[in-house]
């Protein structure tokens, strides 16, 4: 294939509520919408996860729309493919940057399924014609208000709880989480909000037969979480310290982790994705698909993603409905008892919906082979 036109779209999406976590809260979602055509006329697209401020990762999505129109756009354009993995290693020489990477590499991937007549889950060599899914929750204003949240996706049929903890909501609210859902499945995520000096506050999650605890320590940290494994029974989850198949290998070889989420736009796309899933289930490490408030581009991306075998824990992809009044693709991602029923189409096996996608854009802009 040969990319000859790209449209990058700024959308801004209200979210149907706040969500809140130990680094901020939002209701209203930037982000890039990615389309990609090829000389044949195929049309493929990716999103950008970025946020519009910093607390993730170093990327926002201004950052994203520079690199992607100083650097990776001219990158690609023109550029004769045979399969998206080259794109991996056509961006090797720009550092770091993976959710702009990302954005450009998922268009590609989908023209590619399409192409080869083939839903993107299958082109990736999917297994699964359904996902069990789990859902995040942010922090809520009391435990109760939490406790009724939870109890609410519960009763939907999600496959797993994972809530937002921080100091000071944290032991004494898994504790009461617990004790109001003994057998759900239940994680906490500090997205870094802890260091090596509270490992005994930490300890206490122990008594809470968690599924894991995600990334307490320090955002870049492999060396720390190591030690803390070693005293915790609850599995650590590695989530913003894994950008690569070689970050993961060296946090598996240092016993950081027992678990990883793979975030498909904090790897630098599906290609490392894939890398990082093959290499985990080699080692006997469970994966699973972390969300970043997607829409429905994204969303579509993290469901084929998670048809690999080695996804064997509910992934954080619930359905647009939980996040958005009208999403940008048709159907939507809908939740079926706690499952997902992966979509056969070629490609990313949703239509567009161009009405929403323009009622939501704020300003395009398109680059041609000149």
């Amino acid at each position: 294939m040969k990319l000859v036109e790209v449209t990058l779209r700024h959308l801004q999406m209200e979210m149907k509520s706040p969500f809140s976590t130990s680094f901020g809260t939002f209701q209203t979602k930037d982000f890039i919408l990615l389309e990609a055509r090829d000389e044949q006329g195929t049309v493929g697209y990716g999103e950008s996860v970025a946020f519009s401020s910093p607390w993730y990762n170093e990327e926002t999505f201004k950052t994203n729309w520079h690199m992607l129109e100083d650097f990776l756009i001219p990158m690609l354009l023109g550029k004769e493919l045979q399969h998206p993995d080259e794109v991996n290693q056509l961006f090797s020489a720009i550092r770091k940057n993976n959710m702009a990477k990302s954005t450009i590499e998922g268009a590609v991937w989908d023209i590619y399924a399409q192409q080869t007549n083939q839903s993107l889950a299958q082109a990736l060599g999917g297994t699964k014609d359904q996902i069990d899914v789990g859902i995040s929750i942010g922090i809520q204003d009391s435990v109760e208000e939490l406790i009724e949240v939870v109890r609410g996706y519960v009763e939907e049929g999600y496959k797993r709880i994972k809530v937002k903890i921080k100091p000071g909501w944290d032991v004494d609210v898994m504790r009461r989480l617990r004790e109001a859902f003994p057998d759900v499945a239940i994680m906490a995520d500090a997205n870094s909000a802890y260091r090596l000096e509270d490992v005994e506050l930490l300890k206490q999650l122990d008594a809470f037969d968690l599924t894991m605890v995600e990334q307490p320590l320090a955002s870049d940290d492999i060396i720390d979480h190591a030690t803390l494994q070693k005293q915790l029974s609850t599995p650590i989850c590695l989530d913003e310290s894994i950008h690569s198949l070689e970050d993961a290998r060296k946090a598996v070889e240092l016993g950081s982790t027992k678990i990883i989420n793979i975030k498909i736009g904090r790897v630098g796309g599906l290609t490392e994705a894939k890398r990082i899933h093959d290499y985990c289930m080699e080692k006997g490490i469970p994966v699973w698909c972390g969300g970043m408030l997607e829409a429905g581009i994204g969303r579509a991306h993290n469901v084929a993603l998670t048809t690999l075998p080695n996804f064997i824990l509910p992934g954080d992809t619930a359905g647009s409905s939980r996040y958005w009044e009208k999403d940008i693709i048709t159907p939507e991602v809908t939740v079926d008892h706690g499952v997902i029923h992966v979509p056969q189409q070629a490609g990313i096996g949703y239509a567009i919906d161009l009405e929403a996608v323009e009622q939501y854009t704020v300003m395009k802009k398109t680059y041609n082979l000149e």
